[in-house]
């Protein structure tokens, strides 16, 4: 017999939308301070059962006229009450600060540097980031932050694909120092994370160059295959003529071949890509980049409704990629 999924339960559903609501009031930024109405106590676990440890003592001293379990038990109360103190006070007056994030390939797994700022004299011990929601939630981050002093930590969220993703919402909290209550704020971060699209692993050579206007040479006149814009480095090449990347990565000498680059242009087109589905062709065209970038070529981007002219260099290959991350 087939089990049939039963509704989610009316409460359930309360519970989420309030949490929805709530999280939506929270304002965005990029640095927080926490103040007392930013903060939030509850007990744990270990804190309910000291207090029914502590209501059995109470009613075991009341009934057998106990000075010592009356002793014990209200000593054991005020050190809870003291440690809720003390955990309330290790957050309250802490600074958040969310550091700039580096772009990153639609796959891997954005980290998000955190910086805690203590402006006070004594130190903060056991303080934890995680991110609220999804899969990295199990994953904390703990650090004691020094008098007067700084620490960061480094959570991290996996984006479900390539664009701007905004950062998800985090959580920092404590349990310090007994671990009866649970002391914690959630943060919303403003500033997004970029995406790139994941290139391909295998991608075919670079596309043949096309003519430039006026230069007098028919497309059918170019040899197809890889793009052609240097050759091996040959005595009396000026260091400018050298492709000082790719001699980085393999020790091999070329240069630019500068009657090649006169005469064609490589450009880097989403319609001739190849593939029908539109991420692949992204991700072709981001192996591409990557590709011309490496060799030191001066590379153009076609997309649609865009089109970025000719240029190398690491400004040129970031706005490309963030053209394919938006597209």
């Amino acid at each position: 017999m087939t089990a049939l999924l039963s509704p989610a339960p009316r409460w359930w559903q309360w519970r989420a939308r309030l949490r929805q609501w709530w999280h939506g009031r929270l304002p965005a930024t990029d640095a927080l301070t926490l103040t007392q109405n930013k903060i939030y106590i509850l007990p744990t676990r270990a804190g309910l059962a000291l207090a029914a440890t502590l209501g059995v003592l109470l009613v075991a001293s009341i009934n057998y006229q106990l000075n010592l379990g009356y002793l014990l038990t209200f000593l054991l109360a005020g050190c809870a009450a003291a440690g809720m103190w003390v955990g309330h006070g290790t957050l309250r007056g802490l600074a958040l600060h969310l550091l700039p994030q580096q772009p990153l390939f639609a796959g891997g797994l954005a980290v998000l540097e955190v910086r805690l700022d203590n402006a006070r004299r004594t130190p903060r011990h056991a303080i934890g980031l995680a991110v609220l929601d999804g899969p990295g939630a199990q994953h904390w981050a703990w650090a004691d932050v020094p008098a007067g002093g700084q620490a960061a930590v480094q959570v991290s969220f996996q984006p479900a694909r390539r664009g701007l993703h905004p950062v998800p919402l985090l959580t920092a909290e404590t349990r310090f120092p007994l671990g009866t209550f649970r002391v914690w704020t959630v943060w919303r971060p403003a500033t997004p994370v970029l995406v790139y699209p994941a290139p391909e692993a295998h991608p075919p050579p670079l596309p043949p160059g096309e003519p430039r206007a006026g230069s007098g040479h028919a497309a059918s006149s170019r040899v197809p295959g890889e793009f052609d814009g240097v050759r091996p480095w040959q005595r009396g090449d000026s260091l400018r003529q050298v492709v000082w990347k790719k001699f980085a990565k393999t020790g091999e000498l070329v240069s630019r071949d500068a009657q090649q680059a006169q005469r064609q242009e490589l450009w880097l087109d989403f319609a001739r890509a190849g593939p029908v589905d539109a991420e692949a062709r992204l991700a072709r065209l981001t192996a591409w980049v990557l590709a011309a970038d490496a060799r030191g070529l001066d590379y153009g981007l076609r997309l649609p409704g865009r089109e970025i002219a000719p240029d190398n260099g690491a400004a040129h290959r970031l706005r490309c990629l963030e053209a394919l991350a938006l597209c």
